[in-house]
């Protein structure tokens, strides 16, 4: 299958891919970086950060930016990158969301954004399955879906 993909973690037999996905508040992506399926979350921190292409406004004390991730994102070197983008880390255990749901009517989890951009992804049998060889067609197709899950969100497309 070319670079950028490894052992599936749950099917040792097959290469799989593993998509980390940067998302404004409502879900729009605004990075994207691709690896292996065997490669650790917290390894593609810098460059998720990195992708970004999009200007965005200097954090400032009184608005700072956050930037929430789960569990496997709980590394000091995870901390200190996003620190050195301008971000305020938002790391939580999913045991304490889970005690949040119990205790909150209509509490969500703050990755819960993410996990349903990914969900809007998935959508599109290219990326549901990678049949690329390249990886730089691969990415193509995931900055192309990206793009029009942006235009979509921007209401002038049905």
């Amino acid at each position: 299958m070319g670079k950028k993909t490894g052992p599936n973690p749950t099917d040792r037999g097959k290469e799989g891919v593993k998509r980390s996905l940067l998302t404004e508040g409502h879900g729009v992506p605004v990075g994207l970086a691709v690896a292996g399926a065997n490669r650790h979350d917290m390894k593609l921190v810098r460059a998720t950060l990195d992708s970004v292409i999009v200007a965005r406004p200097e954090p400032m004390t009184e608005q700072p930016q956050g930037l929430c991730l789960d569990k496997g994102y709980d590394y000091q070197q995870v901390r200190d990158t996003v620190t050195e983008f301008g971000f305020t880390a938002h790391i939580k255990a999913r045991g304490e969301e889970a005690q949040a749901i119990k205790h909150e009517a209509g509490f969500r989890a703050r990755r819960w954004v993410v996990e349903r951009t990914h969900s809007w992804m998935n959508r599109f049998r290219r990326i549901l399955i990678r049949w690329e060889k390249k990886p730089e067609n691969y990415i193509a197709f995931l900055h192309f879906t990206c793009a029009l899950i942006a235009f979509r969100a921007s209401g002038l497309f049905g």
